[in-house]
């Protein structure tokens, strides 16, 4: 697989699953980065003092669903504008009003970070007493949170440079940039965390100073190659301030994904209550935790190779290719389900020992990530189709039907299927288990046939 981003030309007409690796290979490098900082911020707090490790690691899991509230919802509207917009306009050929529309979305994601990270540092404590009554997990997570939000603009710059340059095709750049800060993070947990090199040891607060000082410089790197033009974009100032029509056109195609995000991340939000009201509430988080960013290894190809999906799915619309974008689907639809049964079967055999690796000495919490593992890994394949599906409509401009799915997803199925069999059943943090997964199958399920209805055929530009 060559690391060279494909033309215009190739993504239209090359071959399917050749192209979408060399669109997707710099995103799968990039995932795994990615999935090694998450792994890296649970290995170094798990090496923290036993009585101390287990509410940092339930902090960080309690932390990240309000982070995620709060910025899914430009980071959802910002991301599917700018991947339907600049993916069709350069597939027609409008190599201008390509570059025109991500400035407009780079200056209304940057305001609304500033404003957002405000909001977030203002109501996070009050919200962290409402989801977690353990005393212990919400001081670790209000220490986390508060930094974190400090830097809420550096979270989402990042992700626009990223969802921007894959609609071109090029997903190298923003693997030397975006993977270039995690590998920073990376590096400076022990540093920060533990206290090596005779810094002070911060324990949680240095896991979050990591991750501002790394994000921060990912944008500043981004913002000077773009500054300096990459392919069709080029961030030019006189593009940036607002032109209310394209906003409103931009809304009205992103606005559903952000309302779908936004709503799954709070129903992430009161799951993690819900699982906060466990008997076992800090080892249930902490194992929940653990296991959720070791199944984040499941994702590392299927995400990357998504990214391709959905450019070269928006591509083929814009140069109304309905043909090759119905190829396109079918074949990498095969392809995601069939990574994500091999890779889930391959973790499931693992569970316990992975779980392990990241907090010795913990039993209680090793027991709880393993059968997490051992529960979610059956209903995988299945979310994956249902991410498959997201990456298609993505591409197409095509959001509400995808919304709508998520949403129901969350709220009519894993939240009230988790709460019936945790509660008033009493299966505990395993009926937890079982709720998301079996969420996960029927809403794969759906998803599979939103794909058969066609409703995607159709593009949003002119």
């Amino acid at each position: 697989m060559r690391l060279k981003a494909p033309t215009r030309e190739e993504i239209l007409e090359g071959p399917v699953l050749r192209t979408m690796a060399r669109i997707g290979g710099p995103a799968v490098l990039s995932s795994l980065i990615f999935t090694f900082y998450n792994l890296a911020d649970a290995f170094w707090i798990g090496r923290l003092p036993a009585e101390e490790a287990g509410a940092a690691v339930a902090g960080i899991q309690v932390s990240w669903p309000i982070v995620w509230f709060l910025i899914s919802f430009v980071a959802g509207f910002g991301g599917a504008a700018v991947s339907a917009f600049v993916s069709q306009y350069i597939g027609a050929g409008r190599f201008h009003e390509a570059n025109r529309a991500f400035n407009q979305l780079f200056s209304v994601a940057v305001f609304s970070g500033i404003a957002l990270g405000i909001l977030g540092f203002a109501i996070s404590p009050w919200l962290l007493g409402l989801l977690v009554p353990e005393g212990g997990v919400a001081r670790a997570a209000n220490l986390y949170i508060s930094v974190i939000f400090l830097g809420l603009p550096f979270m989402l710059v990042p992700g626009l440079f990223h969802f921007g340059l894959a609609a071109t095709g090029d997903t190298i750049t923003p693997l030397l940039v975006n993977g270039g800060g995690t590998l920073l993070n990376i590096l400076l947990d022990p540093f920060f965390v533990l206290g090596w090199a005779g810094l002070p040891r911060m324990g949680i607060v240095g896991a979050a100073y990591a991750t501002l000082i790394s994000q921060a410089a990912a944008t500043a790197a981004g913002t000077v190659i773009l500054a300096r033009g990459r392919g069709h974009l080029r961030l030019i100032f006189r593009e940036m301030p607002p032109d209310w029509g394209f906003v409103l056109r931009a809304l009205r195609v992103g606005m559903p994904a952000a309302v779908g995000q936004s709503s799954v991340a709070f129903g992430f939000v009161v799951l993690t209550g819900v699982i906060g009201r466990l008997p076992n509430a800090e080892a249930a988080l902490a194992g929940y935790g653990i296991g959720d960013r070791i199944l984040g290894l499941l994702f590392i190809l299927t995400d990357g190779l998504s990214v391709g999906l959905t450019t070269m799915v928006g591509q083929a619309l814009g140069a109304e290719k309905y043909a090759r974008a119905r190829e396109l689907v079918w074949k990498g639809l095969s392809l995601l389900f069939g990574l994500l049964a091999m890779e889930a079967l391959a973790l499931w055999m693992l569970r316990k020992p992975l779980v392990e690796l990241f907090i010795p000495g913990r039993s209680d919490v090793i027991a709880v990530g393993a059968k997490f593992i051992e529960i979610f890994a059956a209903g995988m394949p299945f979310l994956g189709a249902f991410f498959c599906a997201q990456a298609i409509f993505r591409g197409a401009g095509h959001n509400v039907p995808t919304m709508v799915l998520g949403i129901l997803r969350l709220w009519a199925l894993r939240i009230p299927l988790s709460y019936v069999f945790a509660f008033p059943l009493g299966w505990g943090d395993t009926g937890i288990w079982w709720g998301m997964s079996l969420s996960n199958v029927i809403s794969g399920l759906a998803a599979l046939a939103l794909l058969w209805s066609g409703t995607w055929q159709r593009r949003v530009v002119e």
